[in-house]
């Protein structure tokens, strides 16, 4: 038999004289009393004896015209708001981080009300999400998580055309280098401790603020406070790393639980976006710091001490802990770092 096919029922009768009609679907054969596999209400052998082996036959007819128009099936296939339900559970069900499915969420939550709303999800809505962002960087992140869901939907038989949006050119954010570090650490001390101690070990350890080091747990230190040590899956580079704590980083510390975040003295961390709005509230206090001032100028500010002192890039590579060489030289060039030309370029 070929791989999907359907034999027309056969009425048969039981030794115990009830009906039944016999096929086979798909080599599977089956043996059906009544109709409630196909949502019918037909039940030969409730009626006369004299009327079962017709109302057999009309069930082997209607159990027959459902499987032909049901793609020889006895499961009915989601459509609409239905499959559009059942795939994004299914594609949110994915390891996804926190924040990424909270994105999705939101995303698909818009195209849900959509297709309630117009019964379908048509490609000007879906261009309409990013189109509202002016920023570009917005734009392009937003057009990317749309084309994952979209492109899922498609990809798994929801009708659903693509967007046909382009990626925007981002302008290259400059954290730019601090002149006066003591002075700005010390007004930042008076403003937040948490913050105070942030600063310093992305400026003294040249670690990432928002992911590495508002994670960093007492037992990620050593016993005199004097290495970091972090796993591959905690930084960006994926590799393991060991970081010294300078003095002057250690003196500030006061070492608590092994197990409780260094900021929040509990297990938990504080969420992603902790240190974000801990830095604004600063800046709106202190109008006149520069605008391309952020938390990362702090690591930058590190990487220029570094290469200037050591001049070696290869150093600089493993203290910031660049996957690559030429992920410091652009780190360094995009700083504008006056003594660096392209004449002292290793070769490689």
């Amino acid at each position: 038999m070929p791989k999907y096919s359907l034999s027309y029922p056969n009425v048969r009768k039981h030794s115990n004289g009830k009906y039944f009609i016999d096929f086979f679907l798909n080599n599977k054969r089956y043996r059906l009393f009544n109709g409630k596999r196909i949502g019918s209400s037909l039940a030969p052998n409730s009626y006369p004896s004299k009327l079962r082996h017709s109302k057999t036959a009309l069930l082997a007819k209607e159990v027959y015209d459902y499987l032909v128009s049901n793609d020889y099936s006895f499961e009915k296939p989601l459509k609409g708001v239905e499959l559009f339900d059942s795939l994004i559970e299914s594609k949110l069900s994915e390891p996804l981080s926190v924040m990424y499915r909270k994105t999705l969420m939101c995303i698909a939550s818009l195209l849900r009300q959509e297709l309630i709303l117009k019964g379908s999800i048509s490609k000007q809505f879906l261009n309409s999400i990013p189109l509202k962002y002016n920023n570009n960087t917005s734009y392009n992140t937003t057009r990317r998580h749309l084309n994952v869901l979209v492109n899922y939907l498609h990809n798994n038989g929801f009708t659903i055309e693509k967007s046909t949006l382009k990626t925007r050119k981002q302008e290259e954010v400059l954290h730019k280098p601090i002149d006066d570090l003591k002075d700005l650490l010390e007004r930042i001390k008076t403003h937040n401790n948490n913050l105070y101690i942030c600063a310093l070990l992305t400026y003294g350890c040249l670690l990432r603020p928002h992911h590495e080091i508002r994670l960093l747990r007492w037992g990620d230190f050593s016993d005199d406070l004097s290495y970091i040590t972090l796993s591959g899956s905690r930084v960006k580079s994926k590799r393991n790393r060991v970081v010294p704590v300078p003095e002057y980083v250690r003196k500030e510390l006061i070492i608590g639980d092994r197990n409780h975040n260094i900021f929040s003295g509990d297990i938990e961390p504080y969420n992603r976006s902790y240190f974000n709005g801990v830095w604004k509230r600063f800046k709106a206090l202190n109008p006149k710091l520069d605008k391309d001032i952020t938390l990362y100028s702090f690591r930058h500010t590190g990487a220029i001490e570094i290469f200037k002192r050591t001049g070696s890039l290869h150093k600089l590579q493993r203290a910031m802990g660049h996957s690559s060489l030429n992920v410091s030289l652009t780190y360094l060039r995009g700083l504008e770092v006056a003594e660096l030309k392209e004449d002292d370029m290793p070769m490689v």
